[in-house]
């Protein structure tokens, strides 16, 4: 049944993507005599309300920031009844070519007892001299991990070919669950070297305690080791608690025309994280990511129409990082790659993402409906079963509507619903995906 399925979601994807492409460059070739002067001009939610009510349309020249808030309300098998508020912040800094930032932030509960709070900034000061990213965190949460690579559970979730003190691992369960707290510490500063470029230097911590490892059992003749506990004893770190203190340096090429909802430009950062013993690590350590996105407009009379795509890798040397700090689906800035999966579902030493979106309006020139169209694929290597990336893909596809509630700003309600290998997921989010 799951060799099907996947099968089923590559060719789905394979049907899906030349079609949106095949579109794109049509639709591109149709607009491309259309001149500038006929560019639609963008309505958002306020205006539709204000001409309902036959009111006239509020012209805004304060320069003010844009401030949205939405209820999160959802229910999933990993934390239950949901239910919290989200909300971000838009605005802008002094200076003529500043770029809009953002402040972003949730506050969630769940009836499994779970709390998030979580907060992400993204600012230019004046100039755009100095850009500003972090992403703050604290969970008292649970979640289930099911063993290291893109194949994995396949083949034996808890086969790692090798034993600790001679006590064999067993599939109990394609789940493993892990309750812990989690604090994440992300903030750094990058410094304008260049017309788009930015060279920044910050701090990163990931701290996990109070783990327990639900499915963990050491009674002698009746024991199951859980990848969790499999891998930390076998690279000698702690199974209860653990963290990552970490340098952090970055080289930025920044040209979106709006950090918000790019319709044209691309966005380079190229990270390296050095988790160095006189920073209270266990060891030195490594972590190397890239990641790459750009927008493509394929209308001159409509930006809201073009391809978005999006790429990360992220590069961890063996046994250097506990299991939880390894490279994972999800632990983006935003939470938000590998729609069609939970939150760490795919983790390994090596990860690449890949993603394409279709973005393209729904309502006649200027309205507020639009919609997305998109397909991912995630790799992830386990270098104890030999599985190198690319060696095993998971696919993920779906769609989403997008309400423009906020033209200054650019700013979409996003509504998606994405698909996976026997696995699908619902979003609502204050802003795009990427």
């Amino acid at each position: 049944m799951q060799a099907t399925t996947s099968r089923l979601s590559i060719k789905l994807i394979c049907l899906l993507l030349p079609g949106l492409l095949v579109h794109a460059v049509v639709y591109s070739q149709e607009t491309s005599t259309i001149t500038a002067d006929t560019s639609c001009v963008q309505r958002d939610l306020p205006d539709v309300l204000r001409e309902a009510l036959r009111k006239p349309v509020k012209v805004d020249t304060s320069g003010a920031g844009s401030i949205l808030l939405i209820p999160i309300i959802g229910s999933n098998p990993a934390t239950g009844f949901m239910l919290g508020i989200g909300g971000q912040y838009a605005f802008k800094l002094s200076g003529a070519d500043t770029r809009y930032s953002m402040l972003s932030g949730s506050l969630q509960f769940t009836s499994k007892n779970q709390k998030l709070f979580l907060l992400k900034n993204n600012i230019y000061t004046k100039n755009n001299n100095i850009f500003f990213t972090g992403d703050w965190r604290y969970l008292i949460f649970s979640q289930s991990t099911y063993g290291l690579g893109t194949n994995a559970p396949e083949g034996g979730i808890l086969d790692y070919q090798f034993n600790l003190a001679g006590m064999e691992t067993s599939d109990d369960s394609l789940a493993q669950p892990l309750n812990f707290n989690f604090l994440r510490f992300y903030q750094s500063a990058s410094f304008k070297i260049g017309k788009a470029f930015y060279l920044g230097v910050g701090y990163y911590l990931d701290y996990y305690y109070k783990i327990e490892d639900e499915k963990l059992r050491l009674n002698p003749g009746d024991s199951v080791i859980t990848s969790h506990y499999a891998y930390n004893k076998y690279y000698g770190f702690d199974t209860d608690k653990y963290y990552s203190s970490a340098l952090n340096i970055n080289l930025i090429s920044d040209t979106r025309d709006n950090m918000i909802n790019p319709y044209k430009g691309h966005f380079l950062m190229i990270n390296w994280r050095g988790s160095m013993k006189l920073l209270g690590n266990k060891n030195n350590a490594n972590f190397f990511s890239i990641e790459w996105r750009s927008f493509h407009p394929l209308s001159a009379r409509n930006p809201r129409h073009l391809m978005a795509f999006w790429f990360m890798g992220n590069f961890s040397p063996e046994g250097e990082f506990p299991y939880m700090i390894l490279p994972a689906t999800a632990y983006d800035q935003r939470s938000r790659s590998a729609r069609g999966y939970t939150q760490g579902r795919f983790r390994g030493n090596n990860l690449m993402y890949g993603e394409a979106e279709y973005r393209f309006p729904l309502s006649p020139c200027g309205g507020i409906w639009g919609g997305v169209l998109f397909v991912n694929a995630t790799t992830a290597s386990n270098p104890k079963q030999s599985l190198k990336l690319m060696e095993s893909i998971k696919p993920g596809y779906g769609l989403g509507l997008r309400i423009m509630v906020d033209k200054k700003t650019r700013t979409n309600l996003a509504v998606d619903i994405g698909f996976g290998d026997r696995s699908s997921g619902f979003y609502l989010a204050a802003s795009e995906t990427f």
